[in-house]
């Protein structure tokens, strides 16, 4: 787990005694802490806190790590929904930088020592946080499958079980992949004809969660809101899904709810085997807490959000529920504002009420130019300051208003 500690940084002190102290005493508080005498999960629970802090002050790198707990309780709470008695429970998250977003299913199904956690991720350091991360939070050792490896370049698991209960996911945002023609072959892209650009790997990782979810499961995954209606490549995978009807809802988050990152996002629920081909679009972006430098999803937001989606009803200026044929004649275009209108109509302007008020502020301002000219009249002024107020007069008597 530790094989990537470096003891000998200097960022534990200059030099070997000022590190060994620095060790030393880190080892001394936490030897101060009873580990095991505890309900619950105050230890994991804690330690999931300080990787929140971290993530808090950690700027643009923060997004490789961490998902902010509100949203990973939208997608967990919409995962679970029809399976909260499944047993055993595979949940599946390809990008689990450190493992909060897997962890989150726990508080919404009946089993939770029932769960199995299946993980890959990139990034040997934050790798090791989620094991940690889950071992912290009392995960036994046969209950847990992660792998450090490259999500896209290798598909990962291969072997029984390699589809899921669950698929979430929060990938780096238009992150740069190698889109080889090699891909053109790989189970996970194959039937659907293009790769994500070059450029933006959004939907290589989206299909390739996709591929690796049960027939009877449920799919969340964070994207920017590009996926949602740019074109070309990206434009005909959108349409093969839609056309297979595996898009299930669309998520409008806010802007700045993430850590590095200010842009808005969306949450993608994905299914296999629906019966119908509609999406529900639930446009949340303005339902926030704003606090110093993050805006915030409060309890509320959240039930608000999953309400809407069980409910799956049209609301005005919140939810719709679009048919495949409306989608089509928009051109697989999901871009939310064209479903859902949250438009608020400007109070009519009393034109008649205006001009009387202009007419108003005319007549005032005329009446206060008279009184200060009277007051510049009755003024003792010397030679010095005569030629000023002449002029001033002359301004004010020319209708100039200054």
């Amino acid at each position: 787990l530790f094989a990537d500690i470096d003891l000998t940084s200097t960022k534990l002190g200059s030099n070997a005694q000022q590190r060994n102290v620095t060790i030393t005493e880190v080892l001394r508080a936490l030897d101060e802490i009873d580990l095991f005498e505890h309900d619950g999960d105050v230890i994991g629970d804690a330690y999931e806190y300080l990787i929140g802090q971290f993530a808090a002050g950690a700027g643009k790198k923060a997004g490789e790590f961490y998902t902010p707990q509100a949203v990973s309780r939208i997608i967990s709470e919409i995962s679970s929904i029809g399976q909260e008695d499944r047993t055993p429970f595979h949940i599946y998250d390809p990008t689990m930088g450190s493992g909060s977003l897997m962890l989150n299913i726990r508080r919404y199904l009946s089993n939770p020592k029932q769960i199995h956690y299946h993980g890959q991720e990139l990034n040997t350091t934050t790798y090791n946080l989620a094991r940690m991360n889950l071992i912290l939070h009392g995960v036994d050792q046969e209950r847990m499958d992660l792998n450090n490896g490259d999500t896209l370049d290798s598909d990962w698991p291969t072997e029984e079980p390699y589809q899921f209960d669950a698929v979430v996911m929060n990938p780096p945002y238009s992150a740069k992949w190698s889109a080889a023609d090699k891909f053109l072959s790989d189970q996970r892209f194959e039937r659907f004809g293009k790769l994500a650009p070059k450029s933006k790997a959004d939907f290589a990782f989206l299909l390739h969660g996709f591929y690796h979810l049960k027939d009877t499961g449920t799919m969340g995954i964070v994207l920017p809101h590009g996926v949602l209606f740019r074109g070309a490549a990206e434009g005909t995978i959108r349409q093969a899904l839609l056309e297979m009807g595996a898009i299930d809802a669309v998520i409008g988050l806010p802007a700045n709810i993430f850590y590095g990152t200010s842009i808005p996002t969306t949450v993608i629920i994905l299914k296999k085997n629906r019966a119908t081909r509609d999406v529900l679009f639930i446009d949340a972006s303005s339902d926030f807490d704003k606090q110093k430098n993050q805006n915030i999803l409060l309890p509320a937001h959240i039930e608000k959000i999953v309400k809407a989606y069980k409910q799956r009803e049209d609301t005005d200026k919140y939810s719709y529920v679009a048919s495949f044929e409306e989608i089509k004649e928009n051109d697989f275009n999901l871009n939310i504002p064209r479903y859902v209108d949250t438009f608020e109509e400007e109070e009519p302007v009393d034109l008649v009420q205006v001009s009387d008020e202009i007419a108003k502020i005319e007549n005032e301002l005329s009446e206060k130019e008279s009184s200060l000219l009277d007051m510049m009249n009755q003024l003792t002024v010397t030679e010095e300051s005569k030629e000023i107020i002449e002029a001033t007069k002359r301004i004010l008597l020319g209708g100039q208003h200054e």
